[in-house]
């Protein structure tokens, strides 16, 4: 791809020059299809094996999901994927073909180079790679066409009457076809043709070395065409194109064939001169040391008709083009309702959550471009009354008559729908995030997607198709709904989550908050809208919201600036300076305010409690203010933590529904003693408040560390610790829950 580029002049000889050398002055090109890194130049990032054919499904129903409402036209535009035949043994290159041939997505096509060959040795040496995909796409309902034989083949299958060359090359493995590339043409004769007198016959007349030349299909311009051409034509069911090649094809002895082709880093001089010799590139035997980049003259007869063919066809491949087309973001006034008290009613955050989905839904120039995506959990989440509103997107709309249709939120299908209910398929749904997250350079039209799921079952169960998604600039919102480590009660083990959100912030360009209020994620999620949307930053949500109901209180005066940096003051202390600083997100922030009571009314230990909605987001914050600090910078300033703890008193204390790391993330910042309690362990079933004492989260042992903390540094008489372990109940020796290895 880089050369064509750079015959095309896309590319310089100095860029070239600094292939793989990103990280040097001056940038350099990627060593894969990276958007992120090239954003002009790749337009989908195909570099973790399996990915790429999944998400090429998903694009191309995307686009007919585009189609069918409305929002792009109807269009010859195909979707393109080249993978290779060791790919295909990745579970998520062959999870989704059924789809495509059930959607009828004849806009899309698989291009698979059959070269036999993975890294270490064959595909399937005992069998044939080829035949083996071909029963599969066939049987799934794709239409396949195999491109095997090149040219040099046709004179003799066309004087093989009896079929005995048919024969022969059905029988032959793909080890064998192996040797039959690296081994030398009487090898072949041999081996291959030799068993049968017959086939000797046939090729009587030709050399070994005429045997050596021929060719396998992939290396056939005319045939390749060829397929390409009937996979286009294709009408009603997707494509697949199988092509026999040869791994290094065009490296000659060095590495043609041959197992260790795939850490050949480079070729001697007798080897370059070979590749010279056989493509009759014309560099002079004394310039092969140097290895010259060779370009013919701009005017020459091949890039006058390289560059108008490439503009008859729409201009270069890969290029990624957009304009910075922005939508209208609602003032957070227009989501007033979830910045006022929910009065005597209890709510969980999903619930605020599909009423604030709701709200975003009645703005006229916002809605068309919303995204709503489940996997087969909109009931348990509460949104099955999109299925009416919005309809489910079926390409064939609904043939059949639902068994609810006499109730208002009846499952209502629709080729104009908007909901994408991808059914139990998280890698499924989370492609189709990402198409919609990216759909702002592959139609033109920005989309606004929200992917709501367990989430258990987000990071930790698709976290490579979210590192792609950051890599192709995908934005949007991810919800882990009925999040957290004590909230799901009656799940256990394998559902009750516990680190998603350090999952999360290993990928840069994530931001991840744990809101606790109706008002935290309304302000979350209006100000990612404005930087996803008007802004046009590259970046993505992860929100994490439970299904714990209770008063949301009105939004206080001030906070939404911290809300979105990741922490403020909820509650001072009250009658004097506080002894202690108490942190909380999530579902444990109301056992953080709990404890600050429990402290009160039974040490007389004042506390302040800070909502912190990301301590990802100030992690980063310190992150930046620790780096312009030791480089001097000028615009060097404390991190947002140091600042909001500066003129406070007494120890700090943090406590999440999560894993002790999530809150550790800010240790370095945090001026004070600093002492963090999360939910380290697997997770249990049981209701809420025993799995919170299990996991030592709960406000009781939340006001013991505090009181721990206050004793270490003199404050208070260290018998009222134990005084406070008596006092609520608290077994020292009871099992730990992070100790799961024994037993």
């Amino acid at each position: 791809m880089y050369a064509r580029a750079f015959l095309e002049g896309r590319l310089s000889e100095d860029e070239l020059d600094r292939f793989r050398r990103e990280a040097s002055e001056g940038g350099g090109l990627s060593s894969y299809p990276h958007p992120r890194l090239m954003p002009g130049f790749w337009q989908f990032p195909s570099v973790s094996m399996g990915l790429g054919p999944m998400m090429a499904i998903y694009q191309a129903r995307f686009m007919r999901y585009m189609q069918h409402r409305g929002l792009i036209k109807e269009s010859q535009a195909r979707v393109w994927a080249f993978l290779g035949d060791g790919e295909m043994d990745e579970p998520e290159s062959l999870g989704a073909i059924s789809l495509a041939a059930r959607e009828g997505l004849d806009n899309l096509t698989f291009v698979i180079n059959c070269n036999l060959q993975r890294l270490d040795g064959p595909v399937r040496g005992n069998g044939k790679i080829i035949q083996e995909l071909e029963g599969v796409f066939r049987g799934a309902g794709w239409q396949v066409f195999k491109v095997i034989w090149g040219d040099g083949w046709d004179p003799l299958l066309a004087k093989d009457r009896k079929g005995m060359l048919q024969k022969r090359m059905e029988e032959a493995l793909d080890g064998d076809y192996q040797n039959y590339v690296v081994r030398d043409g009487k090898w072949t004769r041999d081996h291959f043709f030799g068993k049968y007198p017959e086939l000797l016959k046939l090729v009587a007349n030709l050399t070994d070395g005429d045997l050596k030349k021929l060719n396998r299909g992939g290396h056939d311009p005319q045939k390749v065409y060829a397929a390409y051409a009937a996979a286009t034509a294709t009408r009603g069911r997707p494509t697949c194109i199988l092509a026999k090649t040869v791994k290094g094809y065009g490296m000659g002895e060095a590495g043609e064939g041959k197992n260790p082709t795939h850490q050949l880093k480079k070729l001697g001089g007798e080897a370059l001169k070979a590749f010279r010799d056989r493509y009759r590139i014309p560099i002079a035997d004394e310039q092969i040391p140097e290895a010259p980049y060779y370009k013919p003259a701009d005017n020459s007869p091949e890039l006058t008709y390289m560059r108008e063919r490439r503009k008859e066809l729409g201009g270069p491949l890969p290029e990624r083009r957009f304009e910075k087309k922005a939508l209208p973001v609602p003032p957070l006034d227009e989501l007033k309702p979830l910045l006022e008290s929910s009065g005597e009613r209890d709510q969980s955050t999903t619930m605020a959550f599909v009423r604030l989905l709701g709200l975003l839904l009645r703005n006229k120039a916002l809605a068309p471009h919303i995204v709503p995506i489940v996997p087969d959990e909109a009931r348990t989440f509460g949104m099955e009354g999109l299925f009416r509103q919005l309809g489910i997107y079926a390409s064939t709309g609904q043939l059949y008559e639902p068994v609810d249709q006499d109730q208002v939120m009846y499952y209502r299908e629709a080729r104009d729908g908007q909901v994408l209910e991808e059914g139990i398929n998280e890698a499924g749904a989370v492609s189709s995030w990402i198409a919609a997250g990216t759909s702002y350079a592959s139609y033109g039209v920005p989309m606004l997607p929200f992917y709501i799921f367990y989430s258990m079952f987000g990071f930790q169960r698709v976290g490579d198709f979210l590192w792609a998604a950051a890599d192709n600039q995908a934005r949007g919102f991810l919800l882990g709904a009925t999040s957290g480590r004590t909230t799901l009660a009656g799940e256990g083990l394998q559902h009750c989550d516990g680190h998603s959100h350090v999952l999360a912030s290993t990928i840069p360009s994530c931001r991840s908050y744990d809101p606790t209020y109706a008002y935290e994620l309304a302000v979350i999620i209006q100000d990612g809208m404005r930087r996803m949307l008007e802004a046009q930053e590259n970046c993505f949500y992860y929100i994490t919201v439970m299904n714990e109901s209770y008063v949301m209180p009105a939004m206080p005066e001030g906070v939404a600036e911290g809300i979105v940096r990741g922490m403020y003051l909820l509650k001072p202390a009250q009658g004097g300076d506080a002894q202690a600083q108490l942190l909380g997100s999530g579902a444990i922030l109301r056992e953080v305010l709990g404890a600050a009571e429990l402290l009160e009314q039974d040490f007389g230990v004042r506390s302040a409690v800070w909502s912190v909605t990301s301590f990802t987001e100030l992690s980063r914050d310190g992150e930046r203010a620790e780096r312009a600090e030791r480089l001097r910078l000028a615009d060097a300033k404390p991190s947002y933590v140091t600042t909001c703890l500066a003129n406070t008193t007494g120890p700090v204390i943090a406590a999440t529904d999560y894993v002790r790391a999530y809150a550790e993330q800010i240790r370095a910042f945090v001026p004070r003693r600093y002492t963090v309690l999360g939910t380290d362990g697997f997770g249990r079933s049981d209701i809420r408040p025993a799995l919170r004492r299990y996991f030592e989260v709960d406000r009781q042992h939340i006001a013991v560390a505090a009181l721990a903390a206050l004793a270490k540094e003199g404050a208070i008489d260290a018998k009222l610790v134990a005084d406070a372990i008596q006092k609520y109940g608290l077994s020292p020796s009871a099992h730990a829950p992070f100790e799961e290895g024994g037993s």
